[in-house]
């Protein structure tokens, strides 16, 4: 049985939030300087009354709606996610009460901005076992509520959003070619909430030395990014007996505009259409891939048959890669 994609969804808030806004609040910068170092131009923030949850089952019901799935047919329900409503319960379980839909199982998964492929080739396993099931595959983030906005480096990178698709069965040579994840643990201080887990419970010392602020050291990032990825995207193409010349689409994490250029030279993969949104939304963690892949799917830019690769990279240091046929009724025409 082969298994894919048959419907996609996305929600990012009704705040836009310029450069030359977030320049009055982040000091050392200026609209011309985050343009140059990320390509971003705006943003959207959530409002104070929404949180993931909110998100992720308005990006979840238009993914539904566009496969013309009723919410009593979802078998699984996976949100992909690092800034959960709650430490527990499971934010998927705040997105089927939200929904209806309870007739799904529910977990998150937390691999930071790879999470939302690692969520689709976990959702590709369980429908393959279970024919006729279908799994609603969420990424969602709230980043604006984490970032500390003293630092520069990384307060004018992120924005919050929510991405969904539906996987279930598709037209045979339809649907996941290949698929491979990977983890660079010993690189998990790169990309950190230091506060607010059990290694450092939520105190008033943590919430005065900012511990419960997003960290990262970007330019360590870039560089493990650039080493890695390459060779991981060579790695799954050799498996799936295909190469970068056959691929159509990249629908790549949105980390930063400047580094999904280095990077989409560095795989080789120039001669195939990047998606981006990152000019807009930023980063959106999660959020990412399937907040791209939404706004090309119903632009009509992925026809039958194109070969379609999402990428992921994040916290962890995390990396996942799904190739994907497209099916026909998955252009949203």
């Amino acid at each position: 049985m082969s298994i894919g994609i048959i419907g996609t969804g996305s929600y990012v808030p009704e705040w836009t939030v310029t450069n030359g806004e977030l320049a009055q609040r982040v000091p050392g910068t200026t609209a011309d300087r985050i343009v140059g170092k990320t390509a971003i131009r705006s943003r959207r923030f959530a409002s104070a009354g929404e949180a993931t949850s909110d998100l992720a089952a308005r990006a979840a019901a238009n993914a539904l709606e566009h496969a013309g799935l009723s919410v009593d047919r979802v078998d699984y329900l996976i949100v992909s996610t690092s800034t959960g409503d709650y430490p527990q319960p499971p934010t998927a379980c705040l997105v089927q009460d939200l929904l209806g839909a309870y007739g799904a199982a529910c977990f998150d998964v937390n691999a930071v901005c790879a999470g939302f492929v690692h969520a689709v080739v976990l959702a590709r396993t369980l429908v393959a076992n279970r024919p006729g099931a279908h799994a609603l595959v969420v990424g969602a983030d709230l980043y604006s509520r984490i970032l500390d906005f003293d630092d520069r480096s990384t307060a004018v990178l992120f924005g919050d959003g929510a991405g969904a698709a539906v996987v279930g069965a598709v037209p045979e040579s339809r649907g996941v070619v290949e698929f491979d994840l990977a983890s660079r643990g010993d690189a998990h201080d790169l990309i950190r909430v230091e506060a607010g887990g059990s290694r450092h419970p939520a105190s008033a010392k943590t919430l005065a030395s900012g511990g419960h602020f997003f960290r990262m050291k970007g330019r360590d990032v870039t560089e493990i990014v650039l080493h890695e990825v390459p060779p991981f995207v060579d790695k799954l193409l050799a498996r799936a007996g295909t190469t970068v010349v056959d691929v159509d689409h990249v629908v790549p994490h949105q980390a930063n505009g400047v580094l999904l250029d280095q990077l989409v030279e560095r795989c080789g993969l120039t001669g195939a259409r990047t998606h981006r949104t990152v000019e807009k939304y930023g980063n959106v963690g999660s959020a990412s891939i399937p907040v791209t892949l939404d706004e090309a799917n119903r632009a009509g830019r992925l026809a039958d048959g194109d070969l379609v690769l999402l990428l992921g990279f994040g916290g962890g240091i995390s990396m996942g890669a799904c190739l994907l046929r497209w099916a026909a009724f998955s252009t949203g025409k």
